[in-house]
């Protein structure tokens, strides 16, 4: 075997150094299974050190309106939750977990195991999330625990669509808002299901 030329062998080191340093979601966790309708999945990082956002998801400044910065909270009463909480959320099953981005969005690439409920139709859908229609609009008494996200701390996809469901009755407690989005989860290289892996 012919021997590497120095900027060959170089190139080989470094190659080897962005992948050598393991990339867990915890110190002691590495990898969640979620159970989708394909199967189970496996939620991960990428585990290239040198991986980096590029394209859209770089993109850090976006025209406000309507692109504005999301509060913490969407409404008094809800639960704002980081990566950690989803990940625990997905992986015991509590409940659903709900992209609330339009088709197209949804399409390009989602977290494993959530099911698509774009904003603008959240009230007509409330019954795949435990609710009972009613004389009086719906009846929430057993609303399942529900995660919704969007793209990001910019994106109020996911805050209207919270808010509608509050007007409509569900109960503020069960209802967990993933701040970060899709923009958070793709920076921290997680597993994306869909077409935008």
């Amino acid at each position: 075997m012919p021997a590497l030329r120095p900027w060959t062998a170089l190139l080989c080191v470094m190659a080897t150094q962005a992948i050598a340093d393991p990339v867990n979601i915890r110190p002691d966790i590495a990898s969640v299974t979620v159970e989708t309708e394909d199967g189970p999945v496996e939620i991960s990082r990428i585990q290239n050190n040198e991986n980096q956002l590029s394209g859209y998801w770089a993109q850090t400044s976006r025209a406000c309106p309507p692109f504005c910065i999301q509060p913490m909270s969407p409404a008094p009463g809800v639960t704002t939750i980081g990566e950690i909480e989803l990940l625990d959320f997905i992986e015991k099953g509590e409940g659903l977990v709900i992209d609330s981005r339009t088709h197209d969005w949804y399409a390009g690439g989602t977290i494993p195991g959530a099911i698509s409920i774009p904003y603008d139709q959240v009230l007509d859908r409330m019954a795949e999330m435990g609710c009972e229609a009613d004389f009086d609009g719906w009846d929430c008494a057993d609303a399942q625990p529900v995660a919704l996200f969007c793209n990001g701390v910019w994106c109020g996809q996911s805050p209207t669509a919270i808010r509608n469901m509050l007007d409509a009755g569900y109960p503020a407690e069960r209802i967990y808002y993933y701040r970060g989005g899709m923009q958070m989860w793709r920076m921290l290289g997680l597993t994306v299901s869909g077409n935008g892996n």
